[in-house]
């Protein structure tokens, strides 16, 4: 098994950025899709995998909450990365000269400030990297990307603005993945814990499920359901909830949810991460 972190995207993409935050012991191995990244640590190519699942302007990552069930891998920790989004150009371009900037549809959706009052129309590209290392190819001034700092280093772009995003403390919350699961941490901050459960088909299931975390003081912190398999009577939830199962408050809780559900399955125990401050 090698040294090394799967992330999806292009180098110089934002999973890229937390690999080295987070990890920087690790080697980044980027991949096309979050299913590569996860079959890279099912196969013993990484040891580890990045990924995101939600941001603090845009919400939740598209599909990954389906994909983790499934994956085989835990979590074993989480991370908060700043998105500082950055407007890149080929050198000698100013900013009168841009026209169009080009990015990931979300990171669009997050400057729409900047380039509106700039006259510059957005572009839909594939990912944020690779619209970086497209514009860097493309040579053209009047193109830009939308990327992050490390694109820009990696791909020969120079940095027109810094820091473009409509909401100064966009955030985007990254699981760090691995094959097992270590119950033996305890974090500085608190643990977290993170599971999927189907509640039993009887009136009110979910309103009885979620009693035993707030008689025993559990603080929930995330709730989302998703259909399984397409069937609108097969709902699943997705839930993170501080607090360790050996604590007896966490055991009470989950006691009284395995009593009306079908299926409960733990995701991941991990310590609390911190949210970064502005830099």
């Amino acid at each position: 098994m090698t040294n090394r972190i799967a992330f999806q995207g292009e180098p110089g993409a934002y999973s890229h950025q937390a690999c080295r935050e987070a990890r920087p012991d690790l080697e980044p191995l980027p991949c096309a899709t979050f299913e590569d990244a996860i079959e890279a640590v099912r196969k013993g190519d990484a040891v580890q995998a990045m990924l995101p699942v939600e941001n603090s302007t845009y919400g939740r990552v598209a599909d990954i909450h389906q994909l983790l069930p499934d994956s085989g891998l835990k979590i074993i920790e989480e991370c908060f990365v700043r998105v500082h989004i950055n407007l890149l150009v080929v050198p000698g371009a100013k900013l009168s000269d841009v026209k169009i900037a080009q990015s990931h549809t979300v990171l669009l959706g997050q400057c729409r400030d900047f380039l509106r009052d700039n006259d510059i129309a957005p572009l839909i590209g594939a990912d944020t990297a690779g619209s970086a290392q497209h514009i860097a190819e493309l040579g053209d001034p009047t193109c830009a990307a939308l990327a992050s700092e490390l694109a820009g280093e990696i791909y020969g772009l120079n940095v027109l603005a810094r820091h473009i995003e409509d909401h100064d403390k966009n955030t985007t919350r990254f699981l760090i993945m691995s094959r097992d699961m270590d119950m033996k941490r305890r974090g500085r901050v608190g643990m977290k814990t993170t599971f999927v459960f189907r509640v039993r088909n009887i009136p009110a299931a979910l309103y009885k499920a979620m009693g035993g975390f707030a008689t025993n003081g559990i603080n929930m912190t995330k709730l989302e359901s998703y259909m399984v398999d397409g069937h609108f009577t097969a709902t699943q939830f997705y839930a993170d909830i501080e607090g360790h199962p050996d604590d007896k408050s966490v055991q009470l809780a989950f006691e009284e949810l395995d009593y009306f559900t079908d299926k409960l399955e733990l995701l991941g125990v991990y310590p609390a991460g911190q949210i970064p401050s502005d830099k």
